[in-house]
């Protein structure tokens, strides 16, 4: 991973082999990145998406294994028991142009994805809702 700071911008290049979410969170740390939003976008081989079953409060995951374009990676940074918390979700297409998309768990590239990140001044944190069974924003603190 390479990046590059412009005010409240980082231009992100994830490197071929890298995985998105885990580098995406290295700079996070790196930069104390504590609230933001993400957009990008790129070619990957393997990616595991999430569908999440408001009846069963549990996620469905599946695993692709292939040659994908990235068309969309959305998301956001908060802070959950003050560790980085990510949200993002991503659509990619196959060879065949059909389109996937989900709750990102994880994506491996295979050449390049380019993000920009946009820090947002402030902080939200997350906490769990039983009711619902996710990690909701907190605006408490």
């Amino acid at each position: 991973m390479e990046y590059k700071k412009f005010g409240e911008h980082y231009v992100v290049r994830i490197e071929k082999g890298e995985e998105v979410i885990s580098k995406l969170k290295e700079l996070c740390l790196q930069e104390n990145i504590r609230l933001g939003s993400i957009s990008g976008l790129g070619a990957a081989n393997e990616v595991e998406i999430g569908l999440f079953n408001t009846e069963t409060k549990e996620y469905k995951t599946t695993v692709m294994k292939g040659m994908f374009e990235i068309t969309s990676l959305i998301g956001n940074i908060t802070r959950k028991d003050d560790e980085v918390y990510l949200h993002c979700h991503i659509n990619f297409s196959d060879a065949s142009l059909h389109t996937y998309g989900g709750h990102l768990v994880r994506v491996q590239i295979s050449a390049t994805s380019e993000i920009i990140v946009t820090v947002i001044d402030g902080e939200v944190n997350r906490r769990f809702d039983e009711n619902i069974g996710l990690n909701l924003f907190d605006f408490s603190k």
